[in-house]
């Protein structure tokens, strides 16, 4: 399946951008949304494309086109750090996309995917570079610390149950594939949620990558640092896919409107439209929320 860029014209448009702007795409994916703000720039524009895994550059072409370009593979947290070693003091726009290309799923081999028999890592960059994986967690976390990151990270009712039916499997054997995990998972929880239209292990997976990524961490620094290396009058959008990555967006920039250093430029979150999600179902959990430095 080709992955199709949610709010791809809205987020950009958003940015409200200018041929000679410095603008970060902290998410480079698959690149839709690089291509579209690149359309807006000029040769003395600056685009800086950022991706945590390197094989998203592979294969992707840009067209032809004026600005200049820098493509970052590092994660969207050190936003400072990359910003520093290419010499740039301040941006006038920042994008982050925090949903998935589908290449990630299908091509990673890290067990993303609960539609693929692969090792239970999870890391979106090199394993060797984390502290734990997705298989130090199945297997040797707390069955309490497991449902507790199952619930906080993607509110999954029968967190409990599942919890308790991977500790007991564990005692037999090794957890070490997607395939073992989605079994357990499946004959933990009741059998009517079998048939919803969201897999039952869905939530599961979301919350072990999440928790091996540090994701809501890293968003919190993201945002943090993000709108510190913006100009007076600059913009940020973000573009999330979870009702807890939202609430963490949503507060963040909630705060920094109260401390007067931002002005909300979409007073609720931007969705979309009838017709892109007719095109791509996917996208219907997608928000955007913009907010300007002031």
């Amino acid at each position: 399946m080709m992955h199709k860029t949610v709010l791809l014209h809205e987020a950009v448009e958003g940015l409200l951008l200018s041929p000679d702007d410095i603008v970060v795409d902290a998410t480079f994916g698959s690149g839709g949304h690089a291509r579209e703000i690149l359309s807006f720039l000029g040769k003395d524009g600056t685009y800086v494309g950022i991706d945590a895994d390197a094989t998203a550059f592979e294969g992707q072409s840009l067209g032809a086109p004026k600005a200049t370009i820098h493509l970052v593979n590092n994660n969207f947290q050190n936003i400072k750090e990359i910003l520093r070693s290419l010499h740039i003091e301040k941006v006038d726009a920042v994008l982050a996309d925090l949903g998935w290309r589908m290449e990630q799923f299908s091509d990673s081999g890290k067990g993303f995917s609960f539609n693929k028999d692969e090792p239970l890592t999870m890391t979106f960059g090199d394993p060797a570079d984390y502290p734990f994986t997705a298989h130090d967690i199945v297997n040797d976390w707390e069955e309490e610390t497991l449902a507790n990151i199952m619930y906080g990270y993607a509110e999954e009712r029968f967190s409990r149950r599942i919890a308790s039916a991977i500790v007991s499997a564990r005692k037999t054997s090794i957890i070490s594939t997607t395939k073992q995990l989605v079994e357990i998972i499946e004959n933990a929880v009741p059998k009517q949620y079998l048939h919803k239209r969201t897999h039952p292990a869905t939530k599961t997976f979301q919350a072990l990558r999440i928790a091996v990524n540090n994701e809501l961490g890293v968003l919190e620094d993201f945002i943090r640092d993000s709108f510190e290396s913006l100009t007076e009058g600059g913009r940020l959008a973000i573009i999330t896919f979870h009702s807890i990555e939202d609430r963490i967006v949503k507060q963040s920039f909630k705060t920094l409107v109260a401390e007067e250093r931002g002005e909300l430029i979409t007073k609720k979150p931007t969705v979309p439209t009838r017709e892109e999600l007719e095109e791509n179902p996917r996208a219907r959990s997608a928000k955007l929320r913009i907010i300007t430095k002031t």
